[in-house]
């Protein structure tokens, strides 16, 4: 009974958007992060060829692209907005985290491998 007073008293206050305005909300935002990617994909700047920080720029793009697709999925999809601000964070920052992790465990060993394949030869024995 309390909460539905609670509800009555915020519900002029608040505005409450629909399902289908929430479901076009990610479409297009989701649409258009990937066309975004599809572009830099297919065009490849020049200008975001350079290293940096031992990887070409414009994967860093692609990277932090998906990792913000990522989250909004999770964020809406999962309902996580909906959530308590600790689980929430318990779940986002975790699979951050992970990518992270992911993202440097992968750099790692992959310029190992490329450097095996440049010299002929190992230069780490684990």
């Amino acid at each position: 009974m309390a909460h539905e007073h609670k509800l009555a008293i915020f519900q002029g206050l608040l505005k409450f958007k629909s399902n289908t305005q929430k479901i076009w909300g990610v479409l297009i935002f989701l649409t258009i992060i990937t066309a975004i990617e599809v572009v830099l994909g297919i065009y490849k700047p020049e200008g975001l060829m350079t290293q940096v920080l031992g990887m070409k720029g414009l994967n860093w793009i692609f990277i932090i692209l998906t990792i913000v697709k990522a989250y909004y999925i999770t964020w809406d999809f999962m309902h996580m907005r909906d959530e308590t601000k600790s689980l929430r964070r318990m779940v986002v920052w975790t699979a951050i985290f992970l990518i992270c992790y992911l993202v440097f465990i992968l750099l790692q060993e992959g310029g190992y491998v490329e450097g095996v394949y440049r010299n002929g030869f190992i230069k780490k024995d684990f």
